[in-house]
């Protein structure tokens, strides 16, 4: 049984992975660039009830970030997903109250609209940040946007809905 448990765990994390990846592929021309709005980010709020999808959101965010070819999105735009579905995930081992679902979705805004706002900040305009704060902080204030309309608007619904079906409760029992 312990061994199907694993299997299950490892086969949502490629499968959530993939639909990160896939997502943000298809919709690059909103998924991309100091304006984005990635939808794929929506499925940022899984780590809070399935830990084990953190890996598949990192890995699908690698896969993602290839596309730019910017090596500093590809390293630190990964590690934004992986560090903020990390906290998600601590999260969900709380109580859950509508206080840590808000809490959990924010996580993915504040680590994207830093880290991203300095990747396309250093990484694409070739600006340092503290000498450009300004650019900075309008990057991050984009960002942080995108990131806030997808969460709140796209991942808190879900996250409140998924709870409440048979199939989601039933592979939270099969996965944790």
């Amino acid at each position: 049984m312990k061994k199907t448990a694993s299997t299950h765990r490892i086969a949502l994390a490629a499968v959530v992975g993939a639909a990160y990846a896939v997502l943000t592929i298809l919709l690059a021309p909103i998924s991309y660039g100091a304006v984005q709005c990635r939808i794929s980010e929506a499925l940022c709020i899984l780590p809070f009830f399935l830990p084990c999808t953190v890996w598949g959101l990192f890995a699908g965010c690698i896969l993602a970030n290839l596309i730019t070819g910017n090596v500093f999105d590809i390293v630190f735009g990964s590690l934004a997903t992986l560090f903020a579905a990390l906290i998600t995930a601590r999260l969900g081992k709380k109580r859950r109250t509508i206080g840590t679902e808000l809490l959990a979705c924010f996580q993915p805004v504040i680590f994207n609209a830093v880290i991203i706002g300095a990747v396309i900040t250093r990484g694409y305009e070739g600006l340092s940040l503290f000498a450009h704060w300004d650019v900075f902080a309008a990057n991050m204030l984009w960002v942080g946007l995108g990131e806030a309309l997808v969460l709140y608007a796209l991942g808190f619904p879900l996250m409140r809905w998924l709870p409440g079906k048979k199939f989601f409760r039933r592979m939270m029992e099969k996965i944790n």
